[in-house]
């Protein structure tokens, strides 16, 4: 538990920690978490606002992820709620207020709003204590809802949210919803880039590349912890890997519509001209700016690279389309990368890729049932796909499965 002095300074440390953060999705999941540790709560849920509605984005119990296999995380389903005075959160949402309840099982019945208690009875858990928060921006804008639940002693025992507590995450969550304005603000723009490749290529949508950046996300904290990479790390690059995963294919932009619109197969001249996509794309990002910047420019270059060096486009200067000298074939062509030569982030995103394409459906195909894909990409390890990332990607498949429901067309 902080003292006084250690809460302000630790307020201080994770504003400055959530406005380093990019991605909407893992702000959420950063808020929950430091809210959490600040008022010692055992469990919590955040949501975000959408035109009239609450949609259920995250959340955590570490009573309930104690029970689980090591390595593995808490699943969730999302919902949407409306915002009115029926739940606790919709109630917040509309009146932003902050409700804090000794006990959720005991609300007193002239309240307008009630405690739902399916969660309890499906996950065998007991929600007692329960702090509220609404989520506002610099103009007192309603982004979202903050909800803690089981406040806890030092003993672990279950205990009333305090009113310093109140104050205490008060506080941070005018910051975190102003952190929240701002990464919505760059998701929309990415999904408008998204939208200009969705005009040329019809299965370039929102729903495809957030479910690649998402099981991206996930195969690479996996196989970083197996590789012994600290958390700080893992979380500073999970952040810029779910930006650049979602701009993979921003290249076809660039690729006309009689080959990208084509109801068949690509011939083995069209086949050529679609691998561009990678070098056009990557010209977007050739001159970095940023780490977001770099981060793009690795995954939009490299995804297509495969583990045995038959992949594309090879060691290329994007700007030129010359091989970078040293790096030519036989005939004086970019050699393809193989191995370790392929950047981390490109690896991921290939294989995410790759599972997402198989699994969905596309102009000239059904998706593959779930038990054809997982043994492609089985068979591939080692082939087209890093062995390792493909260890990740099995251990994590629970969560991969989520994320495709959380994301559906």
């Amino acid at each position: 538990m902080f003292n006084e002095k250690e809460k302000l300074e630790e307020i201080i440390r994770l504003n400055n920690e959530v406005n380093r953060i990019n991605d909407l999705d893992l702000l959420l999941e950063k808020i929950l978490t430091k809210a959490r540790i600040l008022a010692n709560a055992d469990a919590g849920s955040i949501y975000i606002t959408e035109e009239n509605k609450l949609r259920f984005s995250h959340s955590q119990n570490d009573t309930l992820s104690k029970n689980l296999p090591a390595g593995k995380k808490l699943i969730y389903t999302s919902f949407t709620l409306p915002i009115d005075n029926h739940s606790i959160a919709g109630y917040v949402a509309k009146t932003g207020e902050i409700l804090n309840l000794e006990d959720a099982y005991k609300i007193p019945p002239d309240r307008p709003y009630h405690f739902s208690k399916d969660f309890d009875l499906v996950s065998n858990y007991r929600s007692k204590s329960m702090l509220t928060v609404p989520l506002k921006t610099t103009r007192k804008d309603i982004v979202g809802v903050l909800q803690l639940i089981n406040a806890q002693d030092d003993q672990g025992n279950i205990v009333a949210f305090t009113p310093e507590d109140e104050i205490l995450i008060a506080h941070f969550a005018n910051t975190a919803g102003t952190a929240i304005e701002r990464a919505q603000m760059t998701r929309t723009i990415i999904l408008r880039m998204i939208s200009m490749a969705e005009l040329r290529d019809p299965m370039e949508t929102g729903p495809h590349v957030n479910r690649v950046a998402g099981y991206s996300v996930e195969i690479f904290e996996s196989w970083a912890k197996k590789k012994g990479f600290s958390q700080k790390f893992i979380d500073e690059k999970r952040d810029l890997l779910r930006i650049a995963a979602m701009l993979h294919d921003v290249g076809k932009v660039a690729i006309s519509d009689l080959i990208l619109k084509k109801p068949s197969r690509l011939n083995k001249n069209e086949y050529e001209l679609i691998k561009q996509h990678t070098i056009l794309g990557a010209r977007l990002f050739a001159h970095p700016k940023s780490e977001v910047d770099e981060a793009a420019l690795e995954v939009v270059l490299n995804h297509h690279e495969h583990w045995d060096g038959t992949g594309y486009p090879g060691f290329i200067d994007p700007l030129s389309g010359k091989p970078i000298p040293g790096y030519e074939d036989t005939n004086g062509k970019p050699r393809p990368k193989r191995g370790e030569e392929i950047p981390v982030f490109g690896r991921v995103v290939a294989l995410a890729d790759v599972y997402d394409a198989l699994s969905s459906h596309r102009s000239y195909k059904k998706p593959w049932e779930e038990k054809k894909v997982l043994e492609l990409i089985q068979t591939e390890a080692g082939r087209q796909f890093d062995p390792l990332m493909v260890e990740a990607f099995f251990s994590c498949l629970d969560v991969i499965h989520n994320i495709k429901k959380q994301y559906s067309e």
